[in-house]
């Protein structure tokens, strides 16, 4: 039975009225049962959690979980970005007038995904990562750079998917779903942390929403259940990594590449 729930969970569903009842059920203390079928079933790696699985008092607690210190290094080098999240690179490269390439065989509109903020402007010709998280992933997102906020948006939107065969056959997933973006502003200009949310309503919070500033590497956010960060830096601002390529998997504090003062705008 808990192997039925769990897949259920996980197989997102675009339908709210399915997402609020299992987002009702992860929350409450029965679900606290399924934990170690959870763990067993994704191969997560529960001695890095905080806390000791038996403290846990929903599946939700537990998937929102905290690690304990240390666990994620921060790449210490003063220009670098780092992932904010445990993932794969589902797609990474240039963004082309506007646009991202080929991801998963589809092409995104920032003017669409940013839902027409005036930040577009910043990231037309500027860098993208898509990170997607699966079940066995840390599910907190921390601050790819030591910058402070500009502005929050919330998007509202629907709840498909976020896996390999939804980003593959379904269109536009990225901008259709629920997505909280975060602007931080940094040495050398601007990035944009998206969240992607899926399954849950409200799938998508703050760890403290007072915060306006972090440090490389703090507590941005976190997801409940089924997820995906894009990550846009600013026109001429950002250098990858040369060893990076579209399935390799990252960890949170990892560095992703170099900022640098933009060329195109004089940006010091």
């Amino acid at each position: 039975m808990a192997k039925k729930v769990l897949r259920l969970m996980t197989e997102l569903s675009s339908r709210k009225s399915i997402s609020r009842i299992m987002g009702r059920f992860s929350h409450s203390s029965v679900s606290r049962y399924v934990i170690p079928t959870f763990i067993r079933n994704y191969k997560i790696p529960a001695s890095e959690a905080e806390k000791d699985i038996s403290e846990y008092h929903s599946l939700n607690a537990f998937f929102t979980r905290k690690l304990k210190p240390g666990m994620r290094p921060i790449d210490t080098d003063e220009h670098s970005l780092t992932s904010p999240v445990d993932a794969r690179i589902t797609a990474m490269g240039d963004i082309s007038s506007g646009t991202i390439l080929n991801v998963k065989g589809q092409n995104y509109s920032i003017d669409e995904l940013l839902h027409h903020s005036p930040h577009l402007e910043l990231y037309k010709n500027g860098y993208v990562f898509v990170l997607y998280l699966s079940p066995t992933d840390y599910h907190r997102i921390h601050s790819p750079v030591t910058g402070v906020k500009m502005e929050s948006e919330h998007i509202r939107g629907r709840v498909y998917p976020v896996n390999d065969f939804a980003m593959t056959h379904m269109p536009s997933v990225l901008s259709r779903n629920e997505r909280l973006i975060t602007y931080i502003a940094h040495s050398f200009g601007e990035v944009a942390v998206i969240k992607v949310g899926a399954m849950n309503v409200s799938s998508i919070q703050y760890s403290d929403e007072s915060v306006s500033q972090w440090s490389k590497g703090d507590d941005l956010a976190y997801f409940e259940f089924g997820s995906t960060v894009v990550l846009l830096m600013e026109n001429g601002t950002f250098t990858p990594r040369d060893d990076l390529k579209p399935g390799d998997t990252v960890r949170m504090g990892q560095a992703l590449g170099d900022l640098h003062p933009s060329p195109l705008s004089g940006n010091h």
